[in-house]
Formats: structure tokens, C-alpha cells, sequence
């Protein structure tokens, strides 16, 4: 597949900005990835996604980053020490993560899949929240409404869903506020998103479908589910598709804000697809090495988020030899919280598992409550 990077050096014809050129005329539309930061670190601009970003903002960004990335390596290391029965790793989707979930307003509602930990970093959630999770003890651990992110869900499509549902009743209730929902490409092949892109196109939701394109559905290629490119898929639900380069923060931040915009201006749904990789498993029960080349892999580590951005900083004089070596003793510390603060956790009382199955107190789930302590009270005192 040709992959074209535009910028304002190359005119372009087209109606809106991300929906391709030459939609609708039967001939096929080159391939654009937006692109703000190239994998050197060289800033480029583009005429439909202007991006004013402060030399602050750019090392808030490097910051949340590495943190996010420490933090996911120490729980796929706590995974591997029996610590976590699970976890599913982003690395490689920082970027895409953290420049979607920076450009969303306090009042934005996010609703994600069980990967976004950049975006629930972004939304205020403690990371052991989140490790509480996988741990077992806890059923998700902070309150949606607080940071106006959604539960973690398993169900594959189905927040897409749940996100319509959300921006629909928000227009209803006369707000200017907008909703993304996060899904992969995997995702994207299930029954739930297209009824979740019909529904709101219909009613002209102010949702935007953030895409991370990791280039695989565990272990099924992107190849084996579509013969187009996945951000077209919106055009024939009748709002636009946009691609954009995942590994590039700036690229993502600005083409999300612009998609939240327009969805708060009353212009309806956006489907963004951020081009990245999946550097690691699926999920920490994954082996890749089955079914993926080692040079493939290698080709993406070259367009590493983190690295494009420490060579933007770089190259423009904009941080110093201190500050990159804060922002990784700031990581250490992290990394040893993440770490004693998983360790330390307590086991949870089982029959915590009955307390909130119905809203109100209901006589057989108080009658399996009974039998189960009985169950469990036979093996005291056993050798």
C-alpha cells in the first residue's frame, strides 16, 4: 500500500478536510497519513490541522510519554512475577494514546477498550487503579462520572455502542460536549461498530471513533479483514475518515481536537484511524513471535513515539541533558510505587462477588451468598 505524508508544501482538491480526494468519482484516492513530526524529529505543518504547541506543552508530552511507557513495562513485569493474572500492553500506542486523550476537554466523556492506559493516565486514573484490575481485587477502581472515563471493557466493539448511546442523550440534554470511543482494527470487523457508525450518523452524534490501528487482531493481519483502508469505511456511513500517523503525538492531538470540535459544533461523528504497531503481545497469554516477522517489528522501532519527539526536543534546543534525566528518575519512582503499591495489595473478601449484583438486597443471590460461605467455612481448620 502507497502511503503518501502531505503537508502545506503540496496543494490538495478535496471537500472537507479527511475525507479523501476523489470520494464518490469510482477512482481510488491515494492514501494520506497526517503527519506533524517525522520519525527524525523534523516539525512539518499541514493547512487542515494547524497545531500551536508551547515548548511546555511539547515536554509535558515527552513526560506523559515515558511515564505511560514505565508504567506499562513494570505491569507486564508484575504479569510475568505472578502479580497480575493478565495484561494487555501498549506498547508502541503511547502516541496515539496520549495526544488523542490530551486533546479531550474536562467534560469530554472517553469510553475504551481494556489497552487505553494513556488515555486513562490522560483522564487522571491512578495507574494502580487500573493494576487493581487486572489483579483481581478491585472491579475497576475510580468512578466514571469523577473522571469522565469509562470502565475498561472486554466485550470487543461494544463501547462503540455505548459511546453513541452517551452522545446522543448529551445532545438531548443541550451540552457541547463530546464523546470518543476507542477500538482496534480487530474491532472494527464486529456487528457492534457498524451499528454504533449508523446510529451515529443518523442522528448526528458528537462521538468521534478513535481506531488504533496496531496492524494485527491478536494474531489475524489488518490485511485479512479489510481491502480498503480502514478510515474510508466512514464515507460509506456518510461522515469523514481521517488517517493519521499513531506514532506521531503532535499529528494525533491536532486531528483529535479537530474531530472533538466538529463534533461539538454540531457537525456530527468522525472516524480517525491512527496508523501504529502493536510493538509487544496482544496480551501477556500472546506470543507473537507465531505468527509476525522479527524485521517487521524492527521497521517500527524506527518510528518509535518517544524517540521523534526526544529529537524534535533536541534538535530544536528545546530540553536539556536535566531534563530528560528527571523525567526518567521521575520514571524510577514511579516504576518502584507501581511495583509496592501492587505487592502491597490486599486479597479482597470473596463474597465482595454478591454485594452489587442487583441495586437492591434479592433473596437468591442472598441464598448462594449462604451457601458459598458454608462451602468455604468446610475448609478451615482442614489439614
Amino acid at each position: 500500500m502507497n502511503v503518501t505524508v502531505k503537508s502545506t508544501s503540496r496543494a490538495r482538491k478535496k471537500a472537507a478536510p479527511g475525507v479523501p480526494a476523489g470520494s464518490g468519482t469510482g477512482q481510488e484516492a491515494p492514501v494520506e497519513l497526517i503527519q506533524l513530526l517525522t520519525p527524525e524529529g523534523e516539525r512539518l505543518e499541514h493547512p487542515d490541522y494547524p497545531l500551536i504547541v508551547t515548548p511546555d506543552e511539547l515536554r509535558s508530552l515527552y513526560r506523559d510519554l515515558v511515564l505511560v511507557r514505565r508504567f506499562d513495562a513494570e505491569a507486564t513485569s508484575l504479569q510475568r512475577q505472578g502479580e497480575l493474572g493478565l495484561w494487555a500492553s501498549l506498547l508502541g500506542q503511547e502516541a496515539a494514546q496520549v495526544g488523542s486523550g490530551r486533546a479531550l476537554r474536562e467534560k469530554d466523556y472517553a469510553f475504551p477498550t481494556y489497552r487505553e492506559h494513556g488515555v486513562a493516565w490522560c483522564r487522571g486514573v491512578d495507574p494502580l487503579n487500573l493494576l487493581g484490575m487486572f489483579r483481581g481485587v478491585n472491579h475497576g477502581g475510580w468512578d466514571p462520572n469523577e473522571k469522565n472515563f469509562h470502565l475498561y471493557t472486554i466485550v470487543i466493539g461494544s463501547q462503540t455502542l455505548h459511546a453513541t448511546g452517551y452522545a446522543m442523550g448529551i445532545t438531548k440534554d443541550g451540552t457541547e460536549d463530546a464523546v470518543i470511543a476507542y477500538f482496534g482494527d480487530g474491532a472494527s470487523s464486529q456487528g457492534d461498530v457498524s451499528e454504533a457508525f449508523t446510529f451515529a450518523s443518523v442522528y448526528n452524534a458528537p462521538v468521534v471513533f478513535f481506531c488504533q490501528n496496531n496492524q494485527w487482531a491478536i494474531s489475524e493481519p489488518t490485511t485479512n479483514q479489510t481491502k480498503i483502508p480502514l478510515y474510508r469505511r466512514a464515507a460509506g456511513f456518510g461522515f469523514p475518515g481521517v488517517r493519521v500517523d499513531g506514532n506521531d503525538v503532535l499529528a494525533c492531538l491536532a486531528v483529535s481536537r479537530w474531530a472533538l470540535d466538529r463534533a461539538r459544533s454540531g457537525s456530527g461523528p468522525v472516524l480517525i484511524e491512527a496508523f501504529t504497531y502493536r510493538m509487544g503481545a496482544h496480551t501477556t497469554s500472546d506470543d507473537p513471535t507465531r505468527y509476525r516477522s522479527s524485521e517487521e517489528t524492527e521497521a517500527w522501532k524506527a518510528k518509535d513515539p518517544i524517540a521523534r519527539l526526544k529529537a524534535h526536543l533536541e534538535r530544536e534546543g528545546l530540553a536539556d541533558e536535566a531534563f530528560f534525566a528527571g523525567i526518567e528518575a521521575e520514571s524510577e519512582t514511579m516504576g518502584l510505587r507501581v511495583r509496592e503499591g501492587v505487592r502491597s495489595m490486599p486479597d479482597p473478601d470473596p463474597t465482595l462477588i454478591f454485594d452489587h449484583v442487583y441495586a437492591e438486597p434479592h433473596a437468591l443471590v442472598a441464598e448462594e451468598r449462604a451457601e458459598y460461605v458454608a462451602y468455604a467455612q468446610s475448609f478451615e481448620g482442614g489439614e
